[in-house]
């Protein structure tokens, strides 16, 4: 996969990110929306709060102070299956994870 660091970027468009497996015959591999989402909470997104595997984690973008909610797709799945990360409001934040 050859993708730049501009891609990865949060824009003001980008509301949602789901990642999902590739399935190459012989194993499966992590797609470009995943990937991109493992980079943004490396490297843009500073953690808040983390929850159990069901409800997922906090994060808030320092740049803009957005908050975004990091959850596994599939929670019974082992190691969650592949992850989801969706911009809320802080509305929505404090019914998943209470006062934060």
């Amino acid at each position: 996969m050859n993708l730049e660091i501009e891609d990865f970027e949060l824009t003001p468009e980008t509301t949602w990110i789901r990642g999902y497996w590739i399935d190459l015959g012989s194993k499966v591999e992590k797609d470009s929306g995943w990937i991109r989402i493992e980079w943004l909470l490396q490297n843009r997104l500073d953690l808040l709060l983390q929850k159990d595997n069901k409800i997922g984690a906090l994060y808030k973008n320092p740049v803009d102070e957005t908050l975004w909610h990091f959850y596994p797709v599939a929670p019974d799945m082992q190691n969650g299956g592949p992850p989801a990360l969706e911009l809320i409001d802080k509305d929505k934040a404090m019914e998943l994870f209470g006062e934060f």
